[in-house]
């Protein structure tokens, strides 16, 4: 199984890898600021090309004037030097403006001792020239450094185009991948925070002991992928778990299962997503929620450890769902027992679900007589002298399911009218597990060239 690629970001406190990552990912998830050591967490996003994709890491900053072995600067260090040894090319940012300084020097030798693909990035290098500005960094030793300015976006282009060739074998198998997932049965990523039940939860599908389970929250390098049948029809698992150790587990470790959720996400076409109702729903649920909506997965989610909560920790939990993640009202909740097994025997028929309302076909009359009532009951709301006029829709692809509509003036469409017709496709076309995405096509203007007479 061909995992997606990552690159991650790390270097000195306020060189700019944060402003890098929102550029990179064309968000605003990390937050920015002139003040230092502001990214105390690692972050994770998706970079998307017409050519390619691949997760992007932002680490906090490195200070080895710090005590490192207590304190937040101890756990950034530890957790900048594990996302460098996960990733498959590691972006080292530095200074253009302030020079290279003995931090840059000693970053620089603790990353070659990883032996991973390192490339530094000279960052603030608006109008620098390369000659003068790049000599001194020549001293890390690390080939020749590339000029950008995250800030102004110069040289990002080129930056994401070298980090494509850089992958381009792997991505062109990943692309292979994405193919298959069209014609496939259900390849279902089991995904959510350490020992939440991911791996109980996967035997209790099985029926059989299939990954060990500890009580101890872990995880491994490697996901592991299980074919089965159940009712002669077949499935695959991405248990993105793994197999379980004894003994503590550091916030590292546990941190990291975040990225193999991520690559699991990749390979799937539904997504099983498990919350633990003895803990409720946690930033952590959230995120990793946003991703798979982002990535476009059919999903379905498990709240586990329903038998250990009391009736009002149920109503809370219930409650805190429809408000964190209300943004998943298309998919099918199981509230289960993966232990004890109930709730289990309509999880897969919502998996298939979910699986055969991404492949759906949309018939393009009554995509067209949809968009209709949607626009009758609530029309599209005026941008200046003009109002967005919405022709008509037809289907632009599958997992997900994709409308493209036809009109005129689309560039007025706001946001929240877009979700209105996601939500109203989905919804009239009884999707469950799936949701309409839709994009917006300009109409040719019949008097264009008639004008220019």
């Amino acid at each position: 199984m061909t995992m997606s690629k990552t690159v991650a970001l790390v270097g000195r406190p306020n060189v700019g890898k944060s402003t890098l990552f929102n550029r990179l990912t064309r968000t605003r998830n990390a937050i920015v600021g002139s003040q230092p050591g502001l990214t105390r967490d690692r972050h994770y996003g998706i970079v998307k090309t017409q050519q390619s994709k691949f997760i992007v890491v932002d680490t906090g900053g490195l200070e080895f004037d710090k005590d490192l072995t207590r304190g937040v600067f101890g756990e950034m260090a530890k957790q900048a030097a594990q996302a460098v040894d996960e990733s498959d090319l590691t972006l080292f940012i530095v200074d253009l403006r302030a020079g290279l300084t003995n931090e840059d020097l000693r970053i620089a030798e603790q990353l070659r001792k990883s032996g991973r693909p390192l490339w530094v990035i000279a960052n603030k290098g608006e109008g620098a020239r390369s000659s003068l500005a790049l000599a001194e960094f020549y001293e890390l030793g690390l080939g020749a450094p590339r000029i950008i300015s995250a800030a102004h976006g110069d040289g990002i282009s080129d930056l994401i185009s070298e980090i494509e060739v850089e992958f381009q074998s792997d991505l062109e198998e990943g692309a292979l991948v994405e193919e298959r997932l069209e014609d496939r049965h259900p390849v279902m990523a089991i995904i959510g925070r350490p020992n939440v039940g991911k791996s109980t939860l996967v035997n209790s599908i099985l029926g059989e002991e299939r990954v060990i389970v500890f009580d101890q929250p872990g995880t491994t390098r490697d996901a592991i992928e299980i074919e089965f049948q159940r009712e002669g029809k077949d499935y695959t698992i991405i248990d993105t778990a793994g197999v379980r150790k004894r003994g503590k587990v550091n916030e590292v470790i546990e941190k990291f299962s975040v990225i193999k959720a991520l690559q699991a996400m990749e390979e799937a076409n539904v997504v099983v997503l498990v919350i633990d109702g003895t803990e409720g729903v946690s930033d952590q649920d959230v995120s990793l929620a946003a991703f798979a909506v982002e990535a476009g997965r059919a999903m379905v989610v498990v709240i586990n450890k329903w038998d250990l909560c009391g009736e009002e920790a149920r109503e809370v939990i219930d409650r805190t769902y429809r408000h964190k993640l209300r943004f998943l009202d298309f998919a099918k909740v199981h509230r289960i027992s993966a232990t004890k097994g109930f709730g289990i025997d309509g999880l897969l028929r919502s998996v298939e679900k979910a699986f055969e309302s991404s492949r759906m076909n949309l018939p393009t009359p009554q995509l067209t007589r949809v968009l209709k009532t949607a626009t009758e009951r609530q029309s599209p709301p005026r941008k200046g002298y003009n109002r967005p006029k919405l022709r008509y829709a037809h289907q632009g692809g599958i997992n997900p399911p994709l409308v493209v509509i036809h009109g005129n003036s689309i560039e007025g469409v706001p946001e929240s009218y877009r979700r209105y017709l996601e939500s109203s496709f989905t919804t009239a076309f009884k999707l469950q597990g799936a949701q309409v995405r839709v994009i917006f096509k300009q109409g040719d203007n019949p008097f264009s060239k008639r004008s220019k007479l």
